[in-house]
């Protein structure tokens, strides 16, 4: 399939520390004008990723939320302003990324993410980040992606600590799942949310930047992927570690004797919105 290269004067100016990269360069910057990425939550995480990849230029941009700004989402929700409380998150992050890079095509789907239309949804879109607050969309969204083949970028923050990994076993080469790592969701209040444990609004803002960074560069095909790599960090004592991931050959998502075939046997999750 034929790349356009054809930037118009604004493009040229606007990616211009782009091109000058020459892992990125005017081929490197139409796959980001291509690409159609999915934000599943647009809170703590989904805002620097929303703003951060309108900036890079990436071509339509789909969120996924269906709560309210409210006010106590502006300690760390930094898409959202106050003269925004009360507008669904959806519009409110599509409004901030179009006043950073109005050639954006962005689709808000003012929703709640569930069995019933999460195939769908991310059927239309090439990546997709995690971005929720709930072990019910977590996995919902894990296995939709498996099934579905497309690349899961995850992150999860709570209190002074943040997470991120990618999971792609359909690539060549294969790799991990998200339930090769969690096989199943942890028993109902064993982990607690930000919104009963609190987190550093900080925190979130570099786990969702670093989260669009490693989408960019799996859309670029640069650098060296986090899948089958768990990175960890310790925002307190400012240390950051990796774990290495392997697939599990039992695993009931992505293994040869997979059980999960559908997402037939998902609840209705939580809502993705304050949580984050």
């Amino acid at each position: 399939m034929s790349m356009n290269l054809d930037f118009t004067e604004d493009e040229i100016q606007r990616y211009s520390r782009h091109i000058l990269l020459p892992e990125v360069g005017g081929t490197g910057q139409a796959k980001l004008r291509d690409a159609r990425v999915l934000l599943v939550g647009a809170g703590g995480l989904g805002s620097p990723l929303v703003l951060y990849l309108a900036a890079a230029g990436i071509g339509t941009i789909g969120i996924v939320d269906d709560d309210l700004v409210e006010t106590s989402n502006l300690q760390r929700q930094v898409a959202h302003t106050t003269p925004r409380i009360g507008v669904t998150k959806t519009l409110s992050a599509a409004e901030a990324a179009r006043a950073i890079n109005p050639s954006v095509n962005m689709e808000a789907f003012t929703t709640r993410l569930d069995a019933g239309n999460a195939a769908d949804m991310i059927d239309r879109f090439d990546i997709v980040c995690d971005g929720s607050d709930n072990f019910p969309t977590r996995f919902l969204v894990a296995d939709a992606c498996v099934l579905g083949r497309k690349t899961l970028v995850s992150a999860a923050v709570l209190r002074f600590e943040g997470q991120l990994s990618v999971f792609k076993p359909h690539a060549p080469g294969g790799g991990p799942c998200y339930r090769c790592l969690y096989p199943e969701p942890p028993p109902n209040g064993m982990v607690p949310s930000c919104g009963e444990a609190g987190v550093l609004g900080a925190v979130t803002g570099v786990m969702g930047t670093l989260q669009a960074t490693e989408v960019l560069k799996e859309i670029l095909g640069i650098g060296e992927s986090l899948s089958g790599r768990l990175l960890l960090w310790d925002a307190l004592a400012t240390r950051f570690r990796t774990i290495r991931l392997k697939q599990d050959p039992h695993c009931r998502l992505c293994g040869p004797d997979a059980v999960i075939h559908d997402l037939s046997a998902h609840a209705r999750p939580e809502p993705v919105a304050d949580g984050v």
